[in-house]
């Protein structure tokens, strides 16, 4: 007969890494949907909004622009361990379910990005979780102490060269701005067939991702899901209650740091470099000091209950992540609605908070009568090969 690993039931997960998993789906469809509405990767932001767009961008650029694509890879690692831990207490192998979990994951990731929506993370994802497979024997604080000098090392050091360079060189975003892509990109979306945004969403792919920046990503998600790993082999979600002065210290110390840094653009003259600084050193810093707002937050009941639902959209990430690209395009890519182009920063950051507020409502009660969100029923089956009921 064979063993397979059940989906963890309500009463053995870990809340807070739920709600964080869920929270971060928020910060990250906040940002794509500039990317859904707008030809994000051929301009300069700080150049072409204007007046109240120019206003929301830069809140959103503070507060959100890559400080929660690395608590959901730390969360990815972090789930990674759970699933090694209980692999082991049902004497399975780890190694062969996660591979062919990841591989899937991977041909999710295919379909998303040449099929949906060219920034995909997904194929990073599964292809940075088969390298993680490779540390997982390591104790949790060579993983943590792995994960943040392998992350923080290269960045401050390539950041300061980047600062430097901002000084004494033209550092300035002037020469960033693709007018010819940008004019393609807008009139594919907005006008195209669907086959036209097909070949134009392998182009964007290719720009913004490609083989090039996969492998850069597999040097920047691969840190940030060994910190993951490493604070699950800790324990540090399941022993929050006993260790509060810990995260209160690690927020007051990544809070004022993260902002300082993300903050960067609106004290020295926006470029290509001070961006970079602020958002690979400057994003993870705040998405630490988030984790650890999130983390006291659940040690009041009542707030956990109330970021129950929110809980439930973690517990359906993929189904959340993938569904959020497809409400997108089809709201402003020509098959769909045909907004692309056509409303503002404003605008479409509502929507996207309305759009998630509803993905919220929809997995709580989706989970009040199923155990796992579509998606994760699909990626279960592909992995196992049969289907299993609820």
């Amino acid at each position: 007969m064979r063993v397979t690993m059940e989906p963890i039931r309500s009463n053995q997960r870990i809340q807070s890494l739920d709600v964080l998993r869920g929270i971060s789906l928020l910060g990250i469809l906040l940002v794509n949907m500039i990317s859904f509405h707008t030809p994000f990767s051929y301009y300069n932001p700080y150049e072409w909004f204007k007046y109240s767009d120019l206003t929301v961008y830069s809140w959103i650029d503070i507060f959100v622009q890559g400080s929660f694509y690395p608590i959901f890879a730390m969360m990815f690692g972090y789930g990674m361990v759970i699933m090694q831990e209980r692999a082991a207490v049902k004497d399975v192998s780890f190694w062969k379910i996660s591979i062919r979990r990841l591989i899937v994951l991977l041909l999710f990731g295919i379909i998303h990005a040449f099929l949906i929506w060219y920034g995909d993370i997904l194929m990073t994802y599964a292809l940075v979780g088969l390298l993680l497979l490779l540390f997982l024997k390591m104790s949790g604080r060579a993983l943590l102490w792995t994960g943040f000098l392998l992350y923080f090392l290269p960045q401050v050091f390539i950041g300061t060269l980047f600062i430097a360079y901002s000084y004494i060189g033209d550092g300035t975003l002037a020469d960033f701005t693709d007018v010819a892509g940008l004019q393609i990109s807008a009139d594919t979306y907005a006008t195209g067939s669907f086959l036209e945004i097909t070949r134009q969403r392998f182009l964007d792919w290719s720009l913004n991702v490609g083989i090039d920046g996969i492998l850069l990503l597999i040097f920047i998600i691969l840190p940030l899901m060994l910190i993951g790993a490493g604070a699950a082999k800790l324990q540090w979600l399941r022993r929050a209650n006993q260790q509060k002065l810990k995260w209160v210290l690690i927020l007051l110390c990544t809070l004022p740091i993260g902002l300082a840094v993300k903050m960067l653009p609106f004290y020295i003259k926006p470029s290509i470099t001070i961006q970079y600084v602020q958002d690979m050193i400057g994003g993870p810093i705040l998405g630490f000091s988030y984790i650890a707002i999130i983390i006291l937050l659940m040690n009041s009941k009542i707030v956990a209950k109330l970021l129950k639902p929110v809980a439930s959209a973690g517990r359906m990430s993929l189904t959340i992540y993938i569904t959020q690209s497809i409400i997108g395009t089809l709201i402003f890519y020509s098959y769909g609605f045909g907004l692309y182009g056509q409303v503002s920063m404003a605008v479409a950051t509502w929507l996207a908070i309305a759009i998630y507020i509803i993905q919220v409502i929809l997995a709580e009660i989706w989970l009040s009568k199923f155990r796992q969100g579509p998606i994760e029923k699909l990626w279960r089956w592909m992995t196992y090969g049969k289907m299993k009921q609820g």
